[in-house]
């Protein structure tokens, strides 16, 4: 399972938005094979928000499905190795289907989207995907019996429909995106949930071990939505900025940072957490700038 800071943010980011309409699960095992999902979703019947508001998202979790988000455009192995995990989930749906005597149609089947900054026509062309007219440009299905569609995010139309998934774009369409959703109302809390997963994602890059050109300006491109949410949480009495002192939801942050600098964390990383919610301002910022270069070892005696 990868563990970049970009896997970590599109996975927080289905939980967050999707758990409202239903049962998210990340890092779901395929069924009696050593493969994970990126990020399984199964529909509630009774959603607890307003499904318009995630726009095109909510018409895609309307069924249950498979999300499997690249920061760069897949290849075509990594596309087979997505179908390969969705025809494993159809068929143990279909075998409990028959455990229980039931009848489950095409419709009902769950469905693959393979989402990525671009495609070209060349690996649309291999897998034989095309649009549809039921649904917007950039989103291309492959033949219908594959159950799996590839969404091109720099082919979205510019609109409020497509603002959830032009997030995980790139370059000047990720920008467009992250000012629109700041230019929403400071009580939308959309907002303030969007602000805090892409102020985590900055802050995960800084902290991993290296940042490669790319990152760096992925960095730029996530400033101001950190420097946003930071404003926000001192206008709320708040201890002012991730690296200036802990603030609300600090918990989470502190767990991601950790993440992205040693992986899954086991119960001692776990245990200097608190520790660490306690630090100081200026400790906090210290110890924020060390963390891509201390080893395990040396964070364990430090809080011991």
């Amino acid at each position: 399972m990868s563990r970049t800071p970009f896997d970590q943010f599109a996975k927080q980011f289905f939980e967050a938005f999707l758990t409202p309409l239903g049962e998210v699960k990340t890092n779901f095992e395929v069924p009696g094979e050593p493969k994970f999902i990126d990020i399984w979703f199964s529909p509630s019947n009774q959603p607890s928000v307003n499904p318009e508001d995630l726009g095109i998202l909510a018409k895609i979790a309307t069924l249950s499905c498979l999300f499997e988000p690249f920061r760069n455009q897949p290849s075509s192995d990594e596309i087979r190795t997505c179908l390969y995990k969705l025809f494993h989930v159809i068929g143990d749906f279909q075998r409990r289907a028959k455990r229980e005597e039931k009848t489950i149609s095409e419709d009902e089947l769950p469905r693959l989207w393979i989402i990525t900054p671009s495609a070209s026509d060349d690996l649309l062309s291999k897998f034989g995907a095309s649009e549809s007219e039921d649904w917007l440009e950039g989103i291309y299905f492959l033949p219908i019996g594959l159950k799996a569609a590839i969404i091109a995010i720099n082919k979205l139309p510019r609109t409020g429909e497509t603002l959830w998934l032009r997030i995980f774009g790139k370059g000047i369409i990720q920008k467009q995106a992250i000012d629109e959703v700041i230019g929403f109302d400071e009580d939308d809390p959309r907002r303030s949930t969007i602000l805090q997963l892409l102020a985590t994602w900055k802050i995960s890059i800084e902290a991993s071990n290296l940042v490669e050109q790319e990152d760096r300006e992925l960095i730029m491109q996530l400033s101001q939505a950190y420097l946003e949410w930071e404003e926000k949480t001192k206008r709320s009495g708040i201890e002012q900025g991730i690296e200036q002192g802990m603030q609300q939801g600090q918990r989470q942050v502190v767990e991601n940072l950790l993440k992205a600098r040693f992986g899954e964390l086991d119960e001692q990383l776990l245990a200097i957490i608190e520790p660490m919610l306690h630090l100081t301002p200026q400790e906090y910022s210290s110890l924020l700038l060390e963390l891509s270069s201390l080893q395990r070892e040396e964070l364990l005696n430090r809080f011991n």
